[in-house]
């Protein structure tokens, strides 16, 4: 590859990460958008918001996946715990409805996921990424972020959650 080949590349990805918002940081308001669920009805992150002492959006690349399935069972297994602190959990990546509704069959996750196909709900948090969603997570309380996680853990997910919430 010649160095004008290689500059116009370099060019081409810069562009392309300028393009994506900054992710929401502690202390911001909770992005409010909206996206089908597993089940195919439109949700409102601000009515969950409102009907939870605490929510978590995690985002993943790609459902039934190796590192997303870590994420997604991590928060399964921990549920009950969540729960009863008072948290609502929702998952989100780009896959389309019926790879989410198969997704959480097959994982058996007792919470939504979001297939947001139009991005926008990446985007109001600032986890969209050019064909991914950014593995990311972040805790909302009383209409704030309370907590973020902008690299994403896998199996620990749940882990750091609970004690972010322990603390």
């Amino acid at each position: 590859m010649n160095l004008r080949t290689l500059f116009a590349c370099l060019s081409f990805l810069a562009m392309f990460n300028l393009m994506t918002a900054a992710p929401s940081e502690v202390g911001s308001p909770a992005p409010v958008a909206s996206a089908l669920t597993d089940e195919g009805e439109m949700l409102n992150l601000a009515d969950v918001y409102s009907s939870n002492a605490y929510t978590l959006v995690y985002f993943y690349p790609k459902a039934d996946t190796p590192g997303c399935t870590k994420q997604g069972c991590s928060l399964r297994d921990a549920y009950e715990e969540l729960s009863a602190k008072g948290v609502a959990v929702i998952g989100v990546s780009y896959d389309k409805v019926d790879k989410q509704r198969a997704f959480k069959e097959k994982y058996q996750f007792p919470f939504t996921l979001l297939a947001d196909t139009e991005k926008q709900v990446a985007k109001a948090f600032g986890a969209d990424g050019m064909v991914f969603a950014s593995r990311s997570a972040y805790l909302i309380h009383d209409g704030k972020i309370v907590y973020a996680d902008h690299k994403g853990s896998t199996s620990q997910q749940a882990a750091d959650v609970l004690g972010f919430l322990s603390e």
